[in-house]
C-alpha cells in the first residue's frame, strides 16, 4: 500500500496527494481533451452528456452523500435551470449571464425547498421533496407563457462573448470547463470546515449540533450549493437538447439520478463520474442485450425500468459502497498480496451514533 509522509503544508493541502494522482488525472485529462479527435460523432455526444449529469450528480451526491439528506426533487432543479436558460437565452441575455442566473435561481429554489424539509428526515423528508418535485413539474406544464406547456419551447446554441459554439466538439469543451471547475470547487468545499460540518450532519446530528454546527444553516447551505450544480447542469442540458417539454424533469430523472450516485458509490466525487458513466451506457447495453432475448422478451415495456431495478437491488445488497467501492477493494487486493485474505475489506461499525440513545 501506498503511505505518504508529508513535509510541508502545500503537500498537506494539494488536491493530488502524490505524483502517481497527478500522473493518472493528467493522462485522463490529455484523454479527455483528444477526445473529440478521438471518438466518432456519436460516442462524443454520449461523452457530453456524461459530464452534464456529472455536473448534476455532484450537487446530489452533496446532499445525499455527504450532508445525509435524502432528496427525489433533484430532478425539479435540474428542471428549473434548463428552463431558465431557455428563457434568457431566447430573451437575448448572453449565455455567462444566463448561466449564473439558472445557478441562482436554482439555488434560490433549494433553499426554499429547504425550509420545510428541516423539520422532517429519513422517508419524510424524501416524500416532501418528492411532492415538491410533482409541483415544478405541474408548474412546467401549465404556465404555457413561459415554458410552452406540454408543447415544450426551443432554444438556440450558445453564445459566448459573440462566438457562437456551432460545432458538437465547441460545446463538449464547453461542458468539460464547466465539468472541471466545479469538481475543483466541490473538492475544495468537501475540505473546507463548511464540508467537514456537513459530513459531521450525516454522521450524527446530535453530535454535530454539539460541536457547535448549525443544523438548519448548513442543510439549507447544501440544499442551495446542490441546486445550484443541478441548475447549472440542466442549463447545459437545455443547450444540448435544444428541445425542453416537462416531462424530462419528472420523478423517472429523479429517480436515474438517485441510481447513478448509488450505483457510483455514495460519500465520493468519483463515483459521481462512474454512475454517470453507467447511466448512460446501460441504455446502450440493453439495446444490444435485447437482440439476443426471445421476442417475448425483447418486446416487453418496462424491461430497462427491471434491469434498473435488478441493479440497484443488487449494488445495495452486494456492494453498498457502489462500483468506486469495489474498484478500492480490487485495488487494495493487489497491493496487499499475499498478505491479504478473505473478509479483511468487510465494512465495519466504527461508531455508535447518538440517535440511538434517545
Amino acid at each position: 500500500m501506498r503511505y505518504i509522509f508529508k513535509t510541508d503544508y502545500g503537500q498537506d493541502i494539494n488536491i493530488a496527494k502524490h505524483d502517481g494522482h497527478q500522473f493518472w488525472y493528467g493522462a485522463l485529462m490529455l484523454l479527455l481533451i483528444a477526445a473529440p479527435w478521438l471518438a466518432g460523432e456519436y460516442l462524443l455526444a454520449q461523452l457530453t452528456f456524461i459530464l452534464i449529469y456529472s455536473i448534476a450528480g455532484l450537487g446530489l451526491m452533496l446532499l445525499v452523500g455527504y450532508t445525509g439528506l435524502f432528496s427525489l426533487s433533484h430532478a425539479a432543479f435540474f428542471g428549473v435551470g434548463a428552463y431558465t436558460q431557455a428563457v434568457l437565452t431566447t430573451a437575448g441575455m448572453p449565455f455567462p449571464l444566463a448561466l449564473s442566473v439558472s445557478a441562482g435561481l436554482s439555488a434560490a429554489v433549494g433553499f426554499v425547498v429547504s425550509l420545510p424539509a428541516l423539520r422532517v428526515k429519513g422517508i419524510y423528508l424524501a416524500m416532501s421533496t418528492l411532492a415538491f418535485g410533482f409541483i415544478v413539474e405541474e408548474i412546467l406544464a401549465r404556465w404555457e407563457s413561459v415554458t410552452g406547456g406540454n408543447a415544450g419551447m426551443s432554444l438556440s446554441k450558445p453564445t459566448i462573448f459573440g462566438w457562437t459554439l456551432n460545432s458538437a466538439t465547441e460545446f463538449y469543451f464547453l461542458c468539460l470547463l464547466i465539468t472541471v471547475l466545479a469538481t475543483v470547487c466541490m473538492l475544495n468545499l468537501l475540505r473546507a470546515p463548511t464540508g467537514r460540518a456537513f459530513v459531521a450532519i450525516r454522521d450524527s446530528e446530535i453530535s454535530a449540533q454539539s460541536m457547535g454546527i448549525h443544523l438548519a444553516r448548513y442543510k439549507t447551505l447544501s440544499f442551495a450549493v446542490g441546486s445550484a450544480l443541478a441548475g447549472i447542469g440542466g442549463a447545459l442540458y437545455a443547450h444540448k437538447m435544444q428541445s425542453l417539454s416537462p416531462e424530462q424533469f419528472g420523478i423517472t430523472q429523479s429517480i436515474d439520478f438517485l441510481l447513478m450516485i448509488v450505483v457510483g458509490g455514495l460519500g465520493s466525487i468519483h463515483g459521481v463520474f462512474l454512475g454517470a458513466i453507467f447511466l448512460i451506457a446501460m441504455p446502450q447495453a440493453i439495446a444490444i442485450l435485447k437482440d439476443y432475448l426471445p421476442a417475448a422478451i425483447e418486446q416487453a415495456a418496462g424491461l430497462q425500468g427491471l434491469v434498473y431495478g435488478l441493479v440497484l437491488i443488487a449494488f445495495v445488497l452486494l456492494e453498498p459502497m457502489g462500483l468506486y467501492g469495489r474498484w478500492l477493494k480490487v485495488r487494495n487486493y493487489f497491493e496487499l498480496r499475499p498478505f491479504a485474505r478473505k473478509g479483511m475489506f468487510k465494512r465495519q461499525k466504527s461508531f455508535q451514533k447518538s440517535e440511538r440513545l434517545k
